[in-house]
């Protein structure tokens, strides 16, 4: 595929802001489930949370995980295909497939909470929290800086 370089940018600007748009998901529904911890099941505390959570990863973060992807493997195929023997470029990959496992596994957990079986504490999803943060901060490093 031969785009052009208009193209390729517009292409990798939306590819950014629907990992934004993504991350910020990745971010905040674990402090959702933390939040939804101190509810008692069934009371309009639980059902409001379980609201915000089923709109958080349904209408965004699914959406924005889904462009994020097509879009950077259009990208990618816009790139040299030596670009696979890259360190940091494997590492990226890496830390992106580790992403998509962690909204598989939020997607998880929200449903046990839906249905008022959620067996995880709160220290559980406070480090649960931290995990996207810092695979983004991996991410970041080896797409700006290429230091391997």
């Amino acid at each position: 595929m031969d785009m052009s370089a208009t193209v390729y940018l517009l292409i990798k600007a939306f590819h950014i802001i629907a990992v934004i748009s993504w991350m910020a998901g990745l971010l905040y529904l674990p402090r959702l489930f933390i939040y939804h911890c101190e509810a008692v099941p069934g009371s309009e505390k639980s059902e409001t949370f379980k609201v915000m959570e089923r709109r958080l990863y349904r209408a965004i973060m699914n959406p924005a995980r889904i462009v994020a992807l097509v879009l950077g493997v259009l990208l990618i195929i816009e790139l040299s295909p030596d670009i696979w023997s890259e360190i940091w470029f494997q590492v990226k990959l890496v830390c992106l497939v580790v992403l998509m496992a962690m909204h598989d596994l939020m997607g998880k957990w929200r449903k046990a909470f839906e249905a008022d079986c959620n067996t995880k504490s709160q220290k559980f999803f406070r480090y649960m929290n931290e995990v996207p943060t810092l695979l983004m901060i991996v991410i970041v490093i080896m797409v700006v800086m290429k230091p391997l």
